[in-house]
């Protein structure tokens, strides 16, 4: 009998995720969408499980697909639907709807989680549709925590997301989604202002969007890099940037690592360390120098490889291609100048070959290139004095061979002139001892190869005496002049720099908030100095102005370098001496610094003069203010008491009731004009002094009514049954007060929409609302509702108030440890949002089902 082995297994179903940056985007929609369409070209399509939240529109999608209907579990009293997988392996469907991949099974189900249900089907060969949010993803759930404050009970692996076939982002903008939410198109209506002010914040979605962007183009890169190995592909394709660092796990190895991650952070770049072992394995690294570099790596957030290969240029520039790399990290060359005339070295054959690669030389304390001893003291630089030391001896030898090889046809003064020539070219490139050299062995090979008798050094006539001394007066002049023109190339050079500096320095003292502290950390980050401290004489004894750097001078004495900018004045710096030179650049940065301390004064001067001038229009505004709302209520009440002393009128009982009902409202005005007067001071002064303990915002609500006109116009939702807050009942009590008043007073329009009070509960917190639909505030102004003496109606507001109501509310608030906001309203107007710590003291914890939807999570 045959073995069936042989037999083709059975096709696994494909996987098509519908991924969503946040809550109602619209990821549900969409895959039924597509359910849909598949539908319409003849597919087998049905629903093993859809949440539909109440939304209305995406219910009618569900309209013609056929629906496999779902198993009931019964879990502690209660009674839950989830879907039943028996159930759609016997139908047996070429594609299935199961939305929610993340979901929690109610406990007695095959499965613990719904993606383990969702992996049976593909098993079976159906393909399915499903839906994530980004907060569900187990990698981002910490991330998502920390922005939203909501923690995610329910989460699936991110290797079930990436083994999708199909990965499908769904996303609008925070605005269209606050719009949406706002218009009741996610949630019910009282869990809408809870939903905007938290979880929904405009901060917290884009936050949520840009994440899942992140996610979704690191799993688009993972399938570039498999097409690129499939193809066979090894060009650079820079869609994205990519940092590989390589070192050879010296000591300079974790200066190039720190500063691979430095360049990577700026552009934004994934970063990778590589070190290139070679394969004869003569050159080995110590174990404990390559486990700092590994430590290293991982506190920087970079990956380690090492890589095999014999030319280190080429393995370099192949593992940087493979993992499409596009800038590449070495270190300088740690061997000599000499050494490097031989070999360029790794550095040198990178940047050769590197092609689109971007190539970053880092200097280091092991870089190489000093030679064993100066060679005098020409300012020329050091290539070219080794060059002219190679020439010294090269070009001598030349004329020599030249000399010999045509002997008949030159003649004794040719030769003379071809060492002189040769002894000028060596000056020019090298300078004055390559030269004396040059001509002394050019006069050495005269005398010996030309000059008779041949073959000796004897000099029997003073013409060959009168030949050497000329060539090495010609050596010296012309090395004068090179070392000569190269000295006032460096003077240049150096004069640009200072002038840079000075250019630098005057920017700052110009430009900077703070510029004589900012002026002496430049200067010691550009002199190498362990500190630079601006001193000030004071009665007799000296004081710090400003100082950059640690262990700061006390006394000018103590410092390495003192320059005085006045005789009350010194700039003392600390570190090393300083050559002359720099002193100019120094001695003008003193002058600066005096500038900067003066200018700082004057702007300390104004500020306070400027504080001075707002403290009296604030005065005078008071003054303006309190005045006028003063005079109103006084004048009626002078009016009301006139009329009732008259003995000429005879006043009907209805006319002395309306007359004394003035004289009560003029004076509870003038009462609570003086309290908000008497409450700013207290808050001025911190003289509040809150006793907190629990009270519940509907108790508050209620009595801060009675204390406001109009309260009938008031629409309450406050549900007994939130927690209670952690306030003192009589300061919430006149902010609730002076919030309404405030929102009845500026946000009520004739026949529109009224003032609206509603609570929520959120995290720790448990927030109230006062929401009107009136005109609102300007864009940007919010935050100055706040301030006091600030009227919401402005100007041309006829409305009675000095504008205390909302400030003393703020200062009340903060003081029992809670916060205030104003936002807009959604369609016109202004919310207030009272927001105080939820009392758990006493408060039965309430008992949420850990199985409920992730949507009703994110706004509990």
């Amino acid at each position: 009998m045959e073995n069936d082995d042989t037999r083709p297994k059975p096709r696994r179903g494909e996987l098509r995720i519908y991924l969503g940056a946040a809550p109602g985007v619209g990821k549900t929609f969409a895959m039924l969408g597509e359910a849909r369409r598949r539908l319409d070209r003849g597919t087998d399509v049905v629903i093993g499980l859809v949440e539909t939240h109440g939304r209305k529109k995406t219910a009618e999608l569900t309209g013609g697909l056929e629906l496999v209907p779902r198993r009931r579990f019964t879990h502690r009293g209660h009674e839950f639907t989830e879907m039943d997988i028996d159930a759609v392996l016997a139908r047996k469907p070429e594609v299935v709807v199961v939305d929610e991949l993340a979901h929690t099974n109610v406990p007695g189900s095959r499965n613990e989680k719904r993606w383990q249900d969702i992996e049976e089907l593909l098993d079976a060969g159906i393909d399915v549709l499903s839906t994530v949010n980004v907060q569900h993803l187990q990698s981002l759930n910490d991330v998502v925590q920390r922005i939203t404050g909501v923690p995610q009970q329910e989460t699936v692996p991110d290797e079930v997301v990436r083994r999708a076939e199909q990965l499908e982002l769904v996303d609008i903008t925070p605005e269209a989604l606050r719009r949406r939410l706002a218009h009741g198109n996610i949630y019910s209506a009282e869990r809408i202002d809870a939903a905007l002010g938290n979880y929904f914040r405009p901060g917290n979605l884009t936050a949520l969007r840009e994440l899942a962007l992140l996610w979704v183009a690191d799993q688009v890169d993972v399938a570039l890099q498999r097409y690129r190995a499939e193809q066979r592909i090894t060009d650079t394709w820079e869609t994205r940037e990519r940092v590989v660092v390589s070192i050879t796990g010296g000591p300079e190895s974790e200066t190039l690592i720190r500063r691979a991650s430095r360049i990577a952070t700026r552009a934004g770049a994934e970063l990778q360390v590589v070190h290139i072992l070679r394969g004869d394995g003569l050159r080995g690294i110590s174990p404990t120098a390559m486990a700092r570099c590994r430590k290293l790596t991982e506190e920087v957030g970079a990956t380690f490889h090492t890589v095999v290969g014999d030319d280190v240029p080429d393995a370099l520039l192949d593992f940087a291609r493979g993992v499409n790399a596009t800038q590449l990290v070495v270190g300088t060359s740690r061997r000599s100048r000499v050494a490097r005339l031989f070999d360029e070295g790794i550095g040198a054959a990178v940047v050769r070959d590197s092609g689109p690669i971007d190539v970053h030389m880092v200097t280091h304390e092991e870089a190489g290139g000093k030679l064993p001893a100066r060679l005098g003291k020409s300012p020329l630089k050091p290539n070219r004095r080794v060059m002219g030391w190679v020439l010294s001896v090269l070009l001598p030898a030349v004329v020599t061979f030249a000399g010999v090889q045509f002997q008949q046809a030159l003649e004794y003064p040719t030769n003379v002139m071809d060492y002189v020539l040769a002894t000028v070219v060596v000056a020019l490139v090298g300078g004055l001892g390559p030269a004396l050299v040059a001509a002394v062995l050019g006069a050495g090979l005269l005398n010996f190869f030309f000059t008779p008798p041949l073959y000796t050094l004897n000099v029997h006539t003073p013409e060959n005496v009168v030949t050497l001394i000329s060539m090495m007066v010609v050596a010296v002049l012309v090395a004068i002049v090179v070392d000569s023109a190269a000295r006032r190339a460096t003077q240049a050079a150096r004069a640009r720099t200072e002038a840079s500096l000075l250019a630098s320095y005057a920017r700052t003292v110009m430009t900077h908030q703070n510029p004589i502290e900012r002026l002496l950390e430049k200067v010691k980050e550009n002199f190498g100095l362990t500190s630079v401290t601006l001193l000030e004489k004071q009665k007799g004894e000296w004081t710090k102005v400003a100082c950059s750097g640690g262990d700061p001078c006390k006394d000018p004495d103590e410092a390495d370098i003192d320059i005085a900018v006045t005789a009350d004045v010194h700039l003392t710096l600390v570190g090393r001496v300083l050559p002359a030179s720099d002193r100019r650049v120094l001695e003008a940065v003193a002058g600066q610094s005096l500038l900067a301390l003066r200018q700082q004064r004057t702007a300390a001067a104004a500020a306070k003069a400027e504080r001075k001038a707002a403290a009296t229009e604030l005065r005078t505004t008071l003054l303006s203010a309190v005045g006028h709302d003063l005079r109103t209520p006084l004048t009626s009440i002078k009016a009301s008491i006139g009329s009732l002393r008259a003995p000429d009128l005879a006043l009907s009982e209805e006319d002395v009731s309306e007359l004394m009902e003035a004289i009560e409202e003029s004076a509870d005005r003038l009462a609570g004009l003086i309290d908000n007067l008497l409450d700013s001071s207290r808050l001025a002064t911190g003289a509040v002094r809150p006793h907190l303990r629990p009270v519940g915002y509907d108790e508050v609500v209620s009595h801060a009514l009675t204390n406001v006109d109009g309260s009938g116009s008031v629409v309450v939702a406050v549900d007994s049954r939130l927690p209670s807050v952690l306030a003192d009942p009589g300061l919430l009590e006149r902010v609730v007060a002076n919030v309404l008043d405030n929102a009845l007073r500026h946000g009520v329009n004739p026949g529109g929409e009224p003032v609206s009070a509603r609570a929520s509960a959120y995290a720790d917190q448990v927030e109230l609302r006062i929401i009107d639909h009136g005109r609102g505030l300007r864009k940007g102004t919010a935050e100055s509702a706040f301030a006091p003496f600030q009227r919401l109606g402005g100007d041309r507001d006829s409305t009675p108030g000095v504008g205390l109501g909302l400030s003393v509310a703020k200062g009340f608030t903060e003081a029992m440890g809670g916060s205030i906001r104003a936002e807009d309203t959604p369609g016109g107007g202004l919310t207030v949002i009272i927001s105080l710590p939820a009392y758990r003291g006493q408060d039965p914890e309430k008992d949420l089902l850990a199985l409920e939807d992730d949507d009703r999570e994110t706004v509990r």
